[in-house]
């Protein structure tokens, strides 16, 4: 099983498509860990800088519908290959979270009221999420700050993030 937990990566904004997670001009690379150097170059936002934000963070928080746009296992595998195991938002584009899940990751849908208080209470500060999945449990903290929240998740995908993804389910059940 992956590691579900570290330092967050705050993305505060609705609408972050596959385009902006790995551009298209990269789906030609035969590996995955060529899709590393190239996770977000596209994204836009106010207070985000794409060379110093990604690496100290492994687990993403933010709005609304990410992951939308055209569908290609190459976005959870941009996230992958840097260490981004679990991202927290208010809702996903259906493909991409099974792709997370088919690749033993975590995307875990909160309602709008506990993503804005995630956002309200930590963000800017040093604050690290862990997730423990068989509690369905995410605890927030920071220095002097800390919160919890439940989540659900299918037995399912469960099973396929316990397993590390779908591939290593498949085999140990056929």
């Amino acid at each position: 099983m992956k590691n579900f937990k570290g330092k967050v990566l705050f993305l505060d904004r609705s609408d972050i498509n596959t385009d902006e997670i790995i551009p298209a001009r990269y789906l030609t690379e035969v590996t995955k860990i060529a899709l590393k150097p190239y996770l977000l170059e596209d994204l836009e936002m106010e207070g985000f800088n794409v060379t110093t934000d990604i690496e100290p963070n492994s687990i993403i928080v933010t709005r609304d519908n990410f992951g939308c746009g055209s569908s290609r296992e190459h976005a959870p595998w941009a996230l992958e290959m840097n260490d981004i195991n679990v991202v927290i938002a208010e809702g996903f584009a259906r493909i991409f979270r099974q792709n997370m899940y088919n690749c033993g990751m975590l995307a875990i849908t909160l309602d709008k009221k506990s993503i804005d208080k995630i956002f309200e209470e930590f963000s800017g500060l040093d604050t690290i999420i862990g997730v423990d999945i068989e509690k369905n449990l995410i605890i927030v903290s920071s220095s002097d700050k800390k919160s919890e929240f439940t989540f659900s998740i299918s037995d399912f995908d469960k099973d396929l993030v316990r397993a590390g993804g779908w591939l290593s389910y498949a085999d140990s059940k056929y």
